[in-house]
């Protein structure tokens, strides 16, 4: 057994490293859409990828951290899903993420009424990484 892992996309080799590595840190948009579920996003001029359990989702009115980047939309969709619930944000600066949040406290009647809702997204620069197209993107 390894404790490394290859990325292969069209036999080429799109990242290497441990399975945290790879998860925490995707180098390509492929690898972050291959491993997990990823959001990607351009903000002035720069691709990044931030995972959606790394998204706090507050109410339109709510204080992020003080270091936190912070983007304003609306509840498109409501996955209830047991354990989670996976929420589909429209963003007001366009584009869509998804989030997920763990139903501590909260039930399905009470997730499912939050579609249309604003919301506050919030994330720390921490959690967002710089990813580069694949390798077949490069060369087409």
């Amino acid at each position: 057994m390894s404790d490394r892992i290859a990325v292969f996309s069209h036999g080429r080799i799109e990242q290497v490293g441990t399975a945290a590595e790879v998860y925490e840190h995707p180098a390509t948009e492929f690898v972050a859409g291959f491993v997990g579920v990823s959001n990607i996003l351009e903000r002035d001029g720069r691709r990044f990828t931030i995972r959606p359990e790394k998204i706090r989702m507050l109410d339109e009115d709510g204080r992020p951290e003080d270091d936190h980047v912070a983007e304003f939309g609306r509840i498109h969709e409501v996955i209830y899903l047991g354990v989670m619930t996976r929420y589909i944000v429209d963003l007001d600066a366009g584009g869509r993420l998804v989030v997920v949040r763990q139903n501590l406290e909260s039930s399905s009647d009470q997730v499912l009424t939050d579609s249309g809702r604003r919301v506050m997204l919030a994330w720390s620069p921490a959690d967002a990484f710089t990813v580069r197209g694949s390798h077949k993107e490069e060369v087409s």
